[in-house]
């Protein structure tokens, strides 16, 4: 009886020992199977940072990786050929007052219907005064995106987007900086706006207008005049 009471002490010995040394970090022997076990175990929980689950960088705060941007080739330099080549400002955009600034494709009787009737509603709804969103303006009469997004830089100093005439259109085409071949103005507008950086949008229609008014003509363009011929896809090689 003695003996088993002292093997039962010893017994609880051990167990209170084994509990005291786990607490201070003391490591025990264990047999090679658990070890192997718990080694697995413990492997499996690593977390590997180039291999995480979606979104856990969300959680995390990490940002997800971004594909690179597409921009059209050589774009920055044509840039700049082009501002050189309307430094002197003496194209027509450039002294056109308003008795002069309106669409001259437009039906006459068009005009003066759509004046009426804009007139009316400004007077009616803005107190005469336009519409501070590019929303409300294209609801006016005659109005559409090129024009809403003008009035916005020009009265309300508010780039709100690309004013995309045929002149942009026509050019940004011909330089390729659309990712594909755009039919109407306003999809060169979506194009344009995907990739061209937002601190250019105001400058971009005065200068590729100037430009296309007087260097990249719809008909028989002037590309021997052109600072661009050996950058632009569409210039004519003579």
């Amino acid at each position: 009886m003695c003996a088993a009471a002292a093997a039962g002490g010893g017994r609880a010995a051990a167990r209170r020992l084994g509990r005291a040394r786990g607490a201070a970090g003391v490591s025990q022997p264990h047999s090679t199977a658990g070890i192997l076990r718990r080694s697995s175990r413990r492997r499996k929980s690593i977390a590997i940072a180039y291999e995480s689950a979606p979104g856990d960088g969300a959680e995390q705060g990490t940002p997800e990786p971004q594909r690179p941007r597409w921009e059209p080739r050589d774009w920055r330099q044509q840039l700049e050929r082009i501002r050189e080549m309307r430094r002197s400002r003496d194209a027509p955009v450039d002294e056109m007052g308003v008795q002069k600034c309106y669409d001259s494709s437009a039906p006459p009787q068009n005009k003066v219907k759509y004046i009426k009737q804009t007139t009316a509603i400004l007077k009616q709804k803005y107190g005469g005064d336009i519409p501070r969103t590019v929303e409300e303006l294209v609801q006016l009469p005659g109005v559409g995106p090129k024009m809403a997004h003008l009035a916005m830089t020009i009265a309300w100093d508010s780039v709100s987007g690309i004013a995309v005439d045929t002149h942009v259109h026509r050019i940004t085409n011909r330089l390729k900086w659309v990712k594909k071949e755009t039919r109407y103005p306003e999809e060169t507008r979506v194009a344009l706006e995907d990739w061209l950086p937002r601190d250019l949008w105001r400058e971009i229609n005065w200068l590729l207008v100037g430009f296309g008014q007087q260097t990249c003509l719809p008909v028989n363009p002037r590309c021997s005049h052109c600072l661009n011929q050996d950058l632009c896809p569409a210039a004519k090689r003579c």
